[in-house]
């Protein structure tokens, strides 16, 4: 039986991309709406660190720095003394998008995407891959809301939601476009959407239902084949973690300036355990040496 907590008393106005780093056994995850980073360390405590614009995910380099998805771009963020420094910006044209989500695959690219920050009627967005070199380039040009990308266990399957209520998955090498995209996943036909995502080690997805509440495990065939009933209306995203990496954690949303949610504990951090999966190690972002 799934047994749900909270974790500390932190509530963030727009909790998202929970981030398990199995070298030091942390969660990472943000604050979109304030733009801020925060840390649960192996000892419980939580750090937080205030950046000055929208955050939307983040990619751990070393236990110093990470890559940090900016309105203004992709940054390589410094947690020793806050500093920023631009990798690039590939929609500095763009003053109506920001960047979102993103997770490294199974090769260590950052796979990152944007969407429109008001405007949800059409697609403003793409999804980028940046690689050890820091080069950019583009995946897919059709993309209203980027959430939920994550990668099949040995890297050959990626998925993601365009922010059409659906889940895509594509035949996936870490040169060259993602081919064969097709619906995995159709949110509408179940009552419900899907936002953050991420897959354990039997090749499941998990996937925050935001729709209807709920966390979900979809099938590798894209059966929904569990919902579990959240304690809070707008659960945003999951992440396995913990020493043995069988702990889902859960983020949740208060006010994404888009969505309001007033419930007790809306915004809070939780964890799902007795869920029977284990999840797999992320790769940090494979930086070249300078």
């Amino acid at each position: 039986m799934p047994k749900i907590e909270r974790v500390a008393s932190i509530t963030n106005d727009l909790g998202e991309g929970p981030l398990w780093d199995h070298q030091s056994q942390s969660l990472f995850w943000v604050d979109s709406k304030l733009g801020r980073i925060l840390r649960l360390s192996p000892d419980g405590s939580t750090d937080q660190f205030d950046l000055s614009e929208m955050i939307g995910s983040l990619a751990i380099v070393d236990n110093h720095q990470a890559i940090v998805a900016l309105q203004t771009g992709l940054h390589l963020y410094s947690f020793h003394d806050n500093s920023l420094r631009l990798i690039c910006d590939p929609e500095a044209n763009q003053s109506e998008t920001r960047f979102n989500d993103g997770k490294t695959d199974r090769h260590g690219n950052f796979v990152v995407g944007t969407m429109g920050v008001t405007i949800r009627d059409r697609a403003l967005g793409s999804l980028y891959r940046l690689n050890d070199r820091l080069e950019i380039e583009v995946l897919e040009d059709d993309v209203i809301v980027a959430n939920g990308p994550c990668f099949s266990p040995d890297g050959s399957i990626f998925y993601f939601n365009d922010g059409r209520r659906r889940i895509l998955a594509y035949d996936y090498t870490p040169e060259g476009p993602p081919t064969n995209k097709r619906v995995f996943f159709d949110g509408k036909a179940h009552n419900t959407g899907s936002d953050g995502a991420t897959v354990d080690s039997e090749g499941n997805i998990w996937v925050a239902l935001t729709g209807s509440s709920e966390v979900g495990c979809i099938a590798p065939d894209g059966h929904l084949v569990e919902r579990i009933s959240m304690p809070i209306k707008l659960p945003s995203s999951v992440m396995f973690g913990g020493p043995s990496l069988d702990r889902l954690y859960v983020t949740s949303i208060h006010n994404s300036g888009n969505r309001i949610s007033n419930e007790k504990n809306a915004g809070s951090l939780f964890y799902i355990t007795g869920l029977g999966a284990v999840g797999l190690p992320e790769r940090r972002f494979n930086l070249a040496a300078e």
